[in-house]
């Protein structure tokens, strides 16, 4: 009976140790073999289909960075027409507080903030 009570816990804690060195084991293996598959490939290519790529690639980051240039435009200028919309409004806002406070009495103080003691 004392033999069944572990077996439980130690299957778990063994399959759980033994996936994390399996992840680990299977990485590195991974890691170590993904270099000598890209020079194999670059290997295969001829000079023409590598300076096509090349040009490709150019090419999609020219049209990559316009695109990126022509939304940063658009950004900035959202932005500065909110920036716009937003001191219109405060300026109303004082306008309006301005009006409010000239047309009410202002509280007198019966103590004067320099008093002398």
């Amino acid at each position: 009976m004392s033999q069944r009570d572990g077996f439980g816990s130690g299957f778990l804690a063994g399959a759980f140790v033994g996936g994390i060195f399996g992840g680990v084991i299977g990485a590195l293996i991974v890691s170590r073999r993904e270099p000598e598959l890209l020079a194999e490939e670059e290997t295969q290519l001829t000079d023409s289909q590598a300076e096509a790529k090349k040009i490709v690639a150019k090419r999609r980051q020219m049209k990559a960075s316009e695109s990126e240039s022509n939304s940063i435009e658009m950004a900035r200028r959202s932005l500065e027409d909110k920036i716009a919309q937003l001191n219109a409004t405060i300026d109303e806002v004082r306008n309006q507080l301005g009006n409010v406070n000239s047309s009410s009495p202002q509280p007198s103080n019966d103590r004067s903030l320099t008093k002398d003691s």
